[in-house]
């Protein structure tokens, strides 16, 4: 195992800025752009002038002012100090030193102060020859290669000139003139000061350099002690990667690409961070990977698989995801994909949405990456959804924990790839415990199941706000009823006793009498609770609870018969060949279970 290296020890600004003679600062590709404002700019400069004031200066050789740490990654193949944490400080910096260089030039040669501070920056900012110590003001020793970023050679001739256009408005331009303005203000209103001002940040401001000889333990260290904004995201390493390997126009169009995908995720609630990982479950279906534990996704891509990263269809595979995505989150329709209109698609992954966890994604995923292509899709797929929710749901009714289902959906993700009906080898529960469980259901997979028992009764989604409706409310009459308050408070949390129900209906409905609330489940868009307020029913009492725990018992199991029997079906009597062994065992398997 190759030994990682790590370097910490405090110093003096000069002597860090003066390692980049031998190795140059480098803000690699993966980096974004230069972000600090004007707030940030004059809060450091105000700072540094303060504590040069107070504390610091060349009276008090001591005093030290700290800048924080800076977290980089030693990289011998390219012989420079990439930045990974620290970025907008250093660039910062580089700006202020070569401000405060152009202000020591415009004065008059025979100030010896001017000319020894001026000595002193130049090989901080520029390359100076080994042998003569001549300075080439045209190499300097920061440099930033962010992609697609035309800051990067703003931020060079700013360095080699000491220049900034007056009408630029790139951050870089902005924040040099604003050191160019401060510098100004305090020499005409403290012109003695200035010279300490300078000495105190070549020698008194300090850093922390974190020095490690690997990029993945700079990056670790990186995630764990930023917390001044938005951590460094594996999708931004991976797009460097990429990048990398690419030439000329391809890196144009890569960059256009993922800008557009980008837009795209945004726009679909997701994230390219997001997709990443769930292509990883892709892969590792694939690649017929069943186990348990889930890798992090920079270590799985970068270690094992970096060649899935270099793949011309990778963005491709991940543009398709969010095609799904949109249809889920966005209820958007994929043009030439007729599925995309199907309400019982779609109503089956707004129920799959409802599930308490991340795991019905991933086969969700994979099925349509996998068979998208194949004939009668649209039917295929509408039959594994819904056999998906129903081998998801009763396991979280029987087992509400959200590990309870991991290595099934795991050995499932295997069995996706190549096959339109692959096999569920879920563990059979028991049937009456599910159905017992079913009346008392926990909390979180209450949704999932009231969406259910509605799409059962109509041809279109939930509104999109709804909240779950006590039909006996948590706040009763207690001279209503006879029983105790134990029993009727267990009694409440019954699935018979709860609706889905518009939220600004809910509003108004409230913790009323049942005759008043049926007035407001009358003008309910949802019809199995409109049905509710049409009813000929006067009161509402526990022993309705009760009936109605019954008979949604009963269109449960009626549900899950009928959507498990399809499944199973997929793939029988598409012609007069008889069941596989396969089909068979799956038959016998719902038996087992009661399904059939």
């Amino acid at each position: 195992m190759a030994t990682t290296n790590i370097n910490v020890t405090s110093e003096r600004l000069s002597r860090y800025f003066d390692t980049a003679k031998t190795k140059p600062f480098v803000i690699p590709e993966y980096q974004r752009p230069y972000a600090w404002t004007e707030e940030h700019v004059e809060t450091l400069f105000n700072d540094l002038w303060e504590f040069t004031e107070t504390q610091g200066g060349s009276s008090n050789e001591t005093a030290t002012y700290f800048l924080g740490s800076i977290v980089s990654y030693d990289n011998e193949d390219k012989k420079c100090q990439e930045i990974i944490d620290g970025q907008q400080r250093i660039t910062s910096l580089f700006l202020l030193l070569r401000a405060i260089y152009t202000k020591l030039a415009g004065i008059p040669e025979n100030e010896p102060k001017a000319k020894n501070f001026m000595r002193q920056i130049e090989p901080l900012l520029w390359r100076a020859d080994k042998l003569t110590g001549e300075i080439d003001y045209s190499s300097v020793l920061l440099s930033s290669n962010v992609i697609d970023n035309v800051g990067n050679e703003i931020l060079k001739n700013i360095l080699k000139t000491g220049e900034a256009a007056p009408n630029a408005q790139d951050n870089y331009s902005v924040n040099y003139r604003i050191f160019q303005r401060l510098l100004d203000k305090v020499s005409l209103e403290n012109p003695f000061k200035i010279y300490d001002f300078i000495f105190a940040i070549l020698n008194q401001a300090v850093v922390l350099p974190i020095i490690s000889s690997d990029v993945e333990m700079a990056l670790t260290i990186f995630s764990t002690l930023n917390n001044r904004g938005l951590p460094l995201s594996d999708a931004d390493i991976f797009k460097a990667k990429i990048y990398g390997k690419l030439s000329g126009g391809e890196r144009d169009a890569f960059v256009e690409k993922w800008k557009n995908l980008e837009t795209k995720a945004e726009r679909c609630s997701e994230s390219i961070q997001q997709l990443f990982y769930y292509y990883m479950f892709y892969l590792r279906a694939c690649s017929k990977d069943t186990k348990s534990t889930t890798p992090g996704v920079r270590r799985y891509f970068l270690k094992d698989n970096i060649k899935e990263l270099f793949k011309p269809n990778l963005l491709d595979d991940l543009d398709t995801i969010l095609n799904l995505w949109n249809v889920i989150n966005n209820h958007g329709q994929i043009d030439g994909e007729q599925w995309s209109q199907n309400i019982e698609i779609i109503k089956a992954l707004d129920i799959l949405s409802s599930y308490p966890n991340e795991f019905w994604k991933y086969p969700v995923i994979i099925y349509y990456l996998s068979n998208r292509n194949v004939d009668n899709f649209e039917d295929k797929f509408k039959k594994f959804l819904r056999r998906l929710a129903i081998e998801l749901l009763t396991k979280y009714i029987v087992t509400p924990t959200i590990n309870a289902v991991k290595s099934d959906i795991m050995k499932l993700n295997a069995e996706i790839i190549g096959n339109t009906s692959p096999k569920f080898e879920f563990k059979i529960i028991d049937t009456k415990e599910l159905m017992k469980k079913l009346h008392e259901p926990h909390k979180n997979v209450v949704r999932m199941i009231l969406k259910l028992f509605a799409y059962e009764k109509q041809d279109k989604l939930l509104p999109e706000k709804w909240e779950i409706e006590h039909i006996l409310p948590q706040k009763w009459q207690s001279n209503y009823f006879k029983n105790s308050e134990d029993e009727i408070k267990a009694k409440i949390e019954n699935i018979g006793n709860k609706l889905p129900f518009e939220k600004t209906l809910n509003i108004v409905a409230g913790n009323g009498y049942f005759t008043k609330k049926k007035q407001e489940y009358k003008t309910s868009e949802i019809e199995i609770t409109k049905e509710l307020g049409e009813s000929a029913l006067e009161d509402w009492t526990l022993d309705r609870i009760t009936e109605r725990d019954i008979r949604l018992s009963d269109a449960f199991s009626e549900v899950m018969s009928r959507w498990n029997k399809e499944y199973c079906s997929m793939d029988v009597g598409v012609s007069d060949e008889l069941p596989t062994a396969e089909q068979l065992a799956q038959i016998e398997a719902f038996k087992k279970k009661g399904w059939v």
